[in-house]
């Protein structure tokens, strides 16, 4: 485990039981199972709505949060939501965090919960918001044909932060705030050339070509905005199935805010559409 000196760690600690303290206090849906699950070593917790089949399709949730805050308790909220919006199993996983965990931490469970999900599961989505977009995104990409699709909410891909989108000052995070995530996730003593290694910046992979079927969804007042567009173009290019969306108005994180549960439950029950309709693809082959 490696053991963070940085000044700023104890407020990093602080920082995390605020976010579990105010998302204790939003309102929760009741879904029909709730289990906490062990996932190879991993801590999960499993949501299957009424009427739901685990054997079918599970939506494996990677959650956002710079790769150092949040976990299954400050994104237990939305996942219900989303489990009963989409009428799936949804997996939350409590991935390891830096600065403690840094990369490949949360990278190697990310893979084991993919892998839990498909011992178990006909079809696995990989899901993320953020930080956890870049998981998921990087799962598909190291476990090639075992995601069947791929849903990224506004995801942090960039640890250059350079697209234009970054010039902004009046919104809710600036680069400077990226750039520390990106520092607190990827020790540079320990992998110096982490930082464009493309299982920390999937963007520069040279296999998006093997991504599954692809929803991309931003956020209008975002400074990560670019970077989830601009994936959606490389898709495309690639010839994957990819379709993308901007939400207007809103802001980074706004899909687990309650506050904007309206443009999150369009997003949720998009998603769910979006997979009814690789299913269907699916089908007819």
């Amino acid at each position: 485990m490696h053991v963070p000196h940085d000044a700023d760690y104890e407020q990093t600690l602080a920082d995390r039981e605020a976010g579990r303290a105010e998302a204790a206090t939003h309102p929760k849906e009741p879904v029909a199972h709730v289990e906490d699950v062990d996932v190879d070593g991993v801590p999960a917790r499993l949501y299957l709505p009424e009427g739901a089949d685990l054997a079918e399709s599970v939506i494996v949730h990677l959650h956002g949060g710079g790769f150092v805050f949040n976990d299954v308790e400050v994104h237990d909220a939305p996942s219900r939501r989303l489990a009963n919006r989409t009428g799936r199993a949804v997996l939350s996983v409590d991935y390891r965090l830096a600065p403690e965990h840094p990369y490949p931490a949360a990278v190697e469970d990310t893979d084991r919960a993919l892998r839990w999900a498909a011992e178990r599961s006909r079809r696995v989505i990989g899901h993320g918001d953020s930080a956890g977009g870049n998981l998921a995104m990087v799962g598909a990409l190291r476990n090639p044909g075992l995601v069947t699709a791929l849903v990224l909410i506004y995801p942090f891909l960039d640890p250059t932060s350079s697209f234009a989108s970054y010039q902004a000052t009046d919104w809710t995070w600036d680069r400077d705030e990226a750039q520390w995530y990106w520092q607190q996730y990827v020790d540079r003593s320990a992998h110096p050339a982490a930082l464009t290694h493309p299982h920390v910046a999937p963007l520069g992979s040279p296999d998006l070509g093997t991504l599954p079927p692809t929803l991309i969804v931003t956020a209008a007042h975002d400074i990560a905005r670019d970077e989830g567009e601009h994936l959606l173009t490389r898709l495309r290019a690639e010839g994957v199935r990819a379709v993308g969306s901007r939400i207007l108005d809103v802001p980074h994180a706004f899909w687990r805010q309650p506050e904007h549960a309206d443009a999150s439950d369009l997003v949720m029950r998009q998603t769910g559409a979006f997979l009814d309709g690789v299913a269907e693809l699916s089908r007819r082959r």
